[in-house]
């Protein structure tokens, strides 16, 4: 399909690569060429595995397809008369070679049962793909190579390059674990994955352990964007024991309950959401991924209900 659209896509530019949306046939397309090589097929299956739990994922043979359902209501109040409601989907495609061209279309409402009371569709689907493009670029084994390929061809550090893919990524929501493991597993994290785990009933009551650091084990660190944030008591692949993150925004997620308070309180924002399917305290945290831009004013520390965060100012 991209060869057939590139004329009229190379018509449209965007600093990601090179972006068309326009109509073709009753529906809306959009085109996202990147400069980058993806072959490999423990890489093409990395993209289909790490992103399990954010879309609903498939893959054949050279393309990786990522769905994203949302559900309009016409009104607020399931049981008033004339209720309904219908789920929407917009699927990106993923094709994979000599370069990545990652597709979306936007179908006409009638495709989902003609509920033509629904406002903003075109509008919505359009940014629902754009933020599935803009996770896939930001969490997968695709974030790597395209910071490898601006820093080779713009010559620019490493730092920069991934601040520019952060810059052209708005939208993107973090997924925990996308990327291939940053650090080979011990032993005894291998052994934790076979699912001999003693597994919580919610959250854990605060406050957090501020010795975390002498009585938990380190575990493997995870590569944010911008930072390599550290972990102690991190168990097995899932999210159900995620101990605390953070050397200096420290925050134990098994005693987090997600309220948002942190986030909102905190005036250089410091955290970001990121989902943690799985975990018995809550389905999403707030990730410190620009832990070292922390100006130790405690902002988070004092709104944090189960006082899960502790903030150590940096020596």
């Amino acid at each position: 399909m991209s060869l057939l659209l590139k004329d009229r896509v190379w018509s449209m530019e965007a600093p990601t690569a090179k972006r068309g949306v326009y109509p073709l046939h009753g529906f809306k397309l959009g085109l996202y060429r990147l400069p980058i090589n993806l072959e490999d097929p423990n890489e093409i299956k990395s993209v289909h595995d790490g992103l399990k739990k954010a879309f609903e994922m498939d893959k054949y043979a050279d393309r990786v397809f990522a769905t994203y359902r949302w559900t309009e209501k016409n009104m607020d109040d399931p049981d008033a008369k004339g209720y309904e409601e219908v789920e929407l989907s917009v699927t990106v495609e993923i094709v994979t070679g000599e370069v990545v061209d990652i597709i979306y279309q936007i179908f006409p409402i009638e495709k989902f049962g003609d509920p033509n009371w629904v406002k903003d569709y075109r509008k919505k689907a359009d940014h629902f793909a754009k933020m599935v493009i803009d996770t896939i670029l930001r969490n997968t084994i695709l974030a790597d190579k395209m910071i490898s390929y601006f820093v080779k061809t713009e010559k620019i550090s490493e730092v920069a390059a991934i601040q520019k893919l952060e810059d052209l990524t708005p939208l993107a929501k973090i997924v925990l674990g996308a990327k291939p493991k940053p650090v080979e597993a011990t032993e005894e994290e291998v052994e934790d994955d076979d699912g001999d785990i003693e597994i919580p009933d919610g959250a854990k009551p605060g406050p957090i352990d501020v010795e975390f650091k002498q009585k938990m084990k380190t575990s493997a660190p995870y590569e944010a964007p911008e930072h390599t944030i550290k972990t102690w008591g991190r168990k097995g692949s899932s999210n159900a024991i995620l101990g605390v993150w953070g050397e200096f925004v420290s925050v134990d997620y098994d005693i987090c309950v997600a309220d948002g308070g942190c986030i909102e309180a905190c005036p250089v924002g410091v955290y970001e959401w990121f989902d943690t399917p799985g975990n018995p305290a809550s389905e999403k945290k707030p990730l410190m991924s620009k832990e070292p831009d922390c100006i130790f004013c405690l902002a988070c520390e004092g709104v944090c209900p189960p006082q899960a965060i502790k903030i150590f100012e940096q020596k």
